[in-house]
């Protein structure tokens, strides 16, 4: 019997190998002092250390940049800012002048010190560093102790295995070979930090947030796990493994099939044409979505431009990335959400207050509405790129008309300023409103009246309805958009939509889910903005599912009382045109999605 586990998937795909365990921690420091003569070699020391720290990380930036992009390797730029952090380093020297203290015994404590604070703290975005606060405080301590670094081990793996640890940090993550490393679990970590961003990067499936797992997993285990439903199978069963092996064989037999119908469109049996967009996250998932043949991008979102960055973007560099989108997409509109700040996404530099609930605190357009400096450039840089690409905009977390409405204002402002300036821009674009909230859909007719569109963002959505945090492992069988208080709010916002008649889609990942793809047809959302990967899939269900079919199932799913009904009318109809094992397998082998390669199995 296996034992099966429960994490958070941050990097899709199945891996299946023995474990190996990566216990590196700190060292035992010991209180050592100095003499008063020696207080300034300690001084001198330390700052040593930070040099050679620095030059370290600098190198891992370079490896990442030519590895995983010029995104990915900015997350060491703000590492480099940490270890260089003058107001840290000068409570170091304070202590070690103060009380005589060896180099390494000053750091340690004054680390240790940080950590307790960051721990603490319900700030997601400090939580989230911690990693890369643990990985410079081994550096450093490795350094002025004369020891060997927490990534020293990594030219001894020679075989396929999957490293399980407490956390994992950006330094060792880079560095991993997807010839040696099929997957990787780890107790801490969620889905933003800078970890789970190289992995996903690197396409190394990946599950953080699986508590116990350094105890629960012993060294040499066979492992498979589940990097999309963060599902982890210690030990697993022979006939458990031959259902993944036989799953992951129809899988890429459909995936031949899919990939002939690419350039095809999304039109049902009964001649119901739906728009398949592509949510884009990173510059690197633009190639992916025109491959899979999205018209157009549902969701370009912009938080990578700041996110884990020591300064923010010029209003230069958003036009250029801006247009370059809009170019590689010619002839569809690229719908950019604005900065959705704040909960665990702000730059290094900015000064985010502590809160006791970001996710229900300052963010999204909140932030953006209180930070002009931070709001009017991308602003100015939207309509720059409008004026000879079809960009529309989009706000998230609108809860009232005042805040669309000065969303407008401010809009209209930076295009007559860029006008007078003699800036080539458009003099306006669309303006659609992101649902995420109930309030939002509660007010769906009253912001129809005034958008250009809406868009319903199905994962926040969810989470406000439900009270139940998307990123909480324990609570991850609880959160589900097939739940009718979820269900009924999709079916409100289409009907506002449509009295106003302007498009409506739905944005978030269940509109990337094959079987919730039924519901939203049904519902009559027929433009759906998916995950690149998951498009040929989502076109082939529309492909084979009649929309009048799907409209009955999202009746009886109106007034089901449960998501497990829902889940079945949905699955009911999917079976009777397609194979459910190859479009939704969570039947075939518990919690195990397998929508992509298995390294392990070889």
């Amino acid at each position: 019997m296996s034992e099966r586990l429960q994490g958070v998937g941050v990097s899709p795909g199945v891996a299946c190998a023995p474990a190996v365990a990566v216990r590196w921690s700190l060292p035992d420091v010991a209180d050592r002092t100095v003499a008063a003569d020696e207080v300034e070699g300690e001084i001198a020391r330390l700052h040593e250390a930070v040099g050679v720290v620095s030059h370290h990380l600098e190198d891992l930036r370079m490896r990442t940049l030519q590895r995983a992009g010029e995104e990915e390797a900015g997350i060491f730029d703000a590492q480099i800012m940490m270890a260089q952090d003058r107001d840290f380093l000068d409570g170091v020297e304070a202590l070690i002048r103060k009380n005589n203290l060896a180099a390494e015994t000053a750091y340690d404590f004054k680390a240790l010190e940080l950590r307790n604070v960051w721990e603490r703290s319900r700030v997601s975005v400090l939580r989230d560093r911690l990693a890369d606060l643990h990985a410079i405080h081994i550096r450093m301590l490795a350094h002025l102790m004369g020891r060997s670094t927490e990534d020293a081990w990594l030219g001894t793996i020679n075989e396929q295995v999957i490293l399980v640890a407490r956390e994992l940090s950006p330094g060792i993550t880079v560095q991993l070979d997807r010839e040696h490393v099929a997957g990787l679990i780890s107790e801490e970590g969620t889905r933003t930090s800078h970890a789970a961003i190289l992995a996903h990067s690197l396409g190394i499936p990946t599950v953080m947030g699986v508590r116990g797992a350094l105890e629960g997993i012993p060294e040499g285990a066979m492992v498979l796990l589940d990097g999309q439903t963060g599902v982890v199978l210690v030990d697993p069963t022979p006939d458990e493994l031959e259902i993944a092996r036989l799953q992951i064989s129809r899988r890429h037999k459909l995936e031949m099939q899919l990939e002939g119908i690419a350039g095809e469109p999304a039109i049902t049996p009964d001649g119901v044409r739906v728009m398949l967009q592509g949510n884009i996250d990173l510059p690197e998932e633009i190639e992916p979505a025109l491959h899979h043949g999205a018209e157009g991008v549902g969701l370009l979102r912009t938080e990578f431009l700041v996110t884990g960055r020591t300064s923010l973007p010029s209003e230069d560099f958003q036009t250029e990335y801006f247009r370059r989108v809009g170019a590689a997409f010619s002839g569809h509109s690229v719908i950019i959400r604005t900065y959705d700040l704040g909960g665990d996404k702000f730059p290094v530099a900015f000064q985010a207050p502590h809160e006791a609930n970001p996710f229900l605190g300052w963010r999204s357009i909140r932030v953006c509405l209180d930070q002009p400096e931070i709001f009017r450039p991308q602003l100015r840089a939207l309509l720059r790129a409008a004026a000879d690409r079809d960009v529309q905009l989009m706000v998230p977390m609108i809860i009232s008309l005042d805040e669309l409405r000065e969303v407008h204002a401010w809009l209209a402002e930076e295009a007559e300023g860029l006008q007078a300036a003699g800036v080539r821009a458009a003099q306006t674009l669309p303006v659609g409103v992101m649902i995420e909230t109930p309030a939002a859909v509660v007010l769906a007719d009253e912001l129809a009246a005034e958008s250009a569109f809406l868009s319903v963002g199905t994962n926040d959505l969810t989470q406000y309805t439900l009270a139940v945090d998307r990123g909480n492992a324990r609570l991850a069988d609880r959160f589900t958009p097939l739940h009718p208080a979820v269900v009924r709010q999709l079916a409100t916002v289409q009907a506002a939509a449509a009295r106003a008649g302007i498009p409506v889609s739905v944005c978030g990942e269940m509109a990337s889910d094959p079987v919730a793809a039924v519901l939203l047809l049904g519902l009559g959302y027929h433009r759906l903005s998916i995950a690149p990967p998951a498009l040929p899939l989502v076109k082939w269900v529309v492909r084979h599912v009649p929309a009048s079919e799907a409209a009955t199932a999202a009746q009886a799913a109106l007034i089901a009382r449960d998501s497990a009904t829902v889940r079945a009318t949905l699955r009911e109809v999917l079976g009777r045109h397609l194979d459910l094992r190859l479009v939704d397998p969570a039947g075939a082998l518990p919690g195990l999605s397998v929508g992509a390669s298995l390294p392990g199995f070889r």
